[in-house]
């Protein structure tokens, strides 16, 4: 079974608006799968931010009971894709945690962190996480029906 995480700085605003997201979108496509969130900073047990938690509720999606955490060995071990909001994440997963270029994507090319601004950043940056996460599924279904779970150049490797 695939297994994709989203990777954030502190698990309160992107990963987990974008794993609430993808995990509704992949059950529409009937992708089967096991998804989770998590932080590359130390954050352990924070809520998610109210913001968040109001413009996912606008697209019929609740998190407010997400608490944040942080990356930890178990991840690192059964993660097949690695979802990262910015170039600066992937790079420390490939170059601090040694993950493969090949199983690291950066969803929209990058998500800004709407952290401490306005509900209305907070609702573009729903917007590019569900514009990523289109794009990303049909990468995963692209995947999926080839049989790897390799993310390759064509697919927007972090460091294009």
């Amino acid at each position: 079974m695939l297994h994709v995480l989203f990777l954030c700085t502190g698990n309160t605003c992107r990963s987990p608006m974008a794993q609430a997201i993808f995990e509704k979108k992949a059950a529409e496509c009937g992708i089967d799968c096991i998804c989770s969130s998590a932080a590359l900073g130390f954050s352990n047990g924070y809520a998610v931010s109210e913001n968040s938690v109001e413009v996912c509720k606008e697209i019929g999606i609740d998190i407010s009971k997400h608490k944040s955490r942080a990356l930890n060995q178990n991840d690192v071990d059964i993660t097949d894709i690695f979802v990262v909001m910015t170039k600066e994440h992937a790079d420390v997963l490939t170059r601090m945690l040694n993950i493969p270029k090949n199983k690291v994507y950066i969803l929209n090319g990058g998500i800004s962190d709407p952290f401490c601004y306005g509900i209305e950043v907070y609702r573009e940056c729903r917007k590019d996480i569900e514009k990523g996460i289109n794009e990303l599924l049909d990468i995963i279904k692209n995947m999926l029906d080839k049989g790897t779970l390799e993310v390759n150049d064509n697919d927007r490797p972090y460091d294009k």
